[in-house]
């Protein structure tokens, strides 16, 4: 018998058709929408003449653009008014559902999917967004798209991709004090490098995965992509199932049950293989923060940023040229460095279980005065948890502010920028330059970790407090 993996299991099975020495046609189960990268997408229907193949299938929101403060009132910023509004035009043309500004199922694109049970295993998932590779950690094949494949899937619910070989990267062990899912996958990506999984589909397995929550999966996979991955998967188990049973969508839902006995023949066969295999210790992680200007350039907290020893004249550059950005230098220790400001949010750490970490640790203490927080739920649901289940007072106390769902300062194409020469430990993906704003520094991290360089003004090991 063919031993296959997860992967080949759920691509094979939507696979319409091979094109000799080329792509496979790809069906895709589902398809979410944003207002960024899908105007130009309906234009081109428009222009051919044609309509939305499959519009049940399809699920917008807005999220990218969004103000996350006063957002019953028109957005300020004109390009991004005109985007979300274009989105909502589109949307009531083409019969899509739309979660827009004011919805209570509003939010980012890959925290609502997974949290409304619109992402479930088994699917095949694209998004004109590289961070699709979050609803993975169902065991999903799930993969961001460019515009023009997002006109593609619209038109015809199909999409042309070359199969990717496959990795599986095994964590063994568990978890020490204050390790999270975050640090992980940082720790994961700085000893692969940010190409290091170019080319490939990578499957997360071992006792350390596979005994984490659903939100902490949803961090993982979110991250493949920064390693240069196609996107990442985790199998379902009962974890996932528990998780999906309790979603807005299967709480009035009858095809449950049938659907957990398909789920659960989605693993990995036995005797299957892999183009390429890595385990790590869990033991071996520690709360990582990024010191230069790329995801795999981070380390332990408590260690020194590496040494140019070793490298050759053209890494040796473009190293140093990083760090001039941030304002830091080989053999630096990170550790009390100070920060102005914290960002805990993102379709990375931007949902509930994030916001329990954080208020964990600031619960009793107090904002430094140095410090600017912003404060982001990962959309209206968890903006709601928040409030109810008393998180929000324990952070008003600890001299904190909550706002209104969206992307918000992990890209900065809104209101939220960090300005110019300024540290921000930021709990999203990605800490290229400008990323949070022009000329802003970036310090990627977990949300323990960014809740306790808010209450000390500086970069603090969390497991400190």
């Amino acid at each position: 018998m063919n031993q296959k993996t997860l992967f080949d299991k759920i691509w094979d099975a939507h696979r319409v058709h091979s094109i000799d020495d080329g792509p496979d046609v790809l069906y895709i189960d589902r398809h979410y929408i944003h207002e960024v990268t899908s105007p130009q997408a309906f234009r081109g229907l428009e222009e051919r003449g044609i309509t939305v193949f499959r519009p049940s299938l399809t699920l917008a929101t807005a999220d990218h653009n969004t103000p996350t403060i006063d957002q019953h009132l028109p957005i300020k910023e004109e390009l991004s008014r005109i985007q979300v509004d274009k989105l909502k035009e589109n949307c009531s043309r083409h019969g899509i559902e739309l979660f827009g500004l004011g919805h209570n199922n509003n939010g980012i694109v890959h925290v609502i999917g997974p949290e409304l049970g619109y992402t479930r295993p088994g699917m095949t998932i694209v998004c004109g967004d590289s961070h699709t590779s979050t609803h993975g950690a169902f065991g999903t094949v799930a993969f961001g798209i460019g515009t023009s494949e997002v006109e593609m899937v619209l038109a015809t619910q199909c999409i042309l991709q070359t199969r990717p070989k496959t990795m599986r990267i095994t964590v063994d062990g568990a978890l020490g004090k204050a390790v999270t899912s975050k640090d992980i996958i940082m720790h994961i990506i700085a000893l692969l490098s940010t190409g290091g999984a170019t080319g490939y589909f990578v499957e997360y397995s071992g006792p350390a995965i596979m005994a984490l929550s659903m939100e902490s999966r949803m961090t993982i996979c979110n991250m493949s992509i920064e390693m240069g991955a196609r996107g990442g998967l985790i199998a379902p188990d009962e974890t996932t199932f528990s998780y999906l049973k309790n979603t807005k969508y299967y709480s009035v839902n009858s095809e449950f049950e049938n659907d957990l006995k398909k789920w659960k023949d989605l693993i990995t066969d036995s005797g299957a293989s892999f183009d390429k295999e890595i385990t790590i210790s869990a033991e071996s992680v520690r709360p990582m923060i990024s010191y230069g200007t790329n995801p795999g350039m981070a380390v332990a907290i408590e260690s020194s940023i590496p040494e140019t020893e070793g490298m050759n004249n053209h890494d040796e550059e473009n190293y140093v040229k990083a760090l001039s950005y941030m304002g830091f230098r080989p053999g630096m220790k990170l550790e009390g460095h100070p920060v102005d400001y914290v960002f805990l949010g993102s379709c990375t750490n931007g949902r509930i279980e994030d916001f329990r970490a954080f208020a964990s640790v600031v619960k009793g203490r107090k904002k430094a005065d140095n410090v600017t927080a912003l404060l982001v739920p990962g959309s209206k649901l968890v903006e709601e948890q928040v409030k109810k289940e008393g998180l929000l007072r324990i952070l008003h106390d600890a001299g904190f502010e909550l706002r209104q769902p969206g992307c918000s300062s992990c890209l900065a194409m809104n209101e939220d920028k960090i300005p110019a020469g300024r540290y921000a430990v930021s709990t999203s993906n990605r800490n290229f330059e400008g990323r949070q704003g022009p000329g802003a520094r970036t310090l990627l991290a977990s949300p323990l970790t960014a809740a306790a360089s808010a209450v000390t003004g500086r970069i603090t090991d969390p497991r400190t407090l």
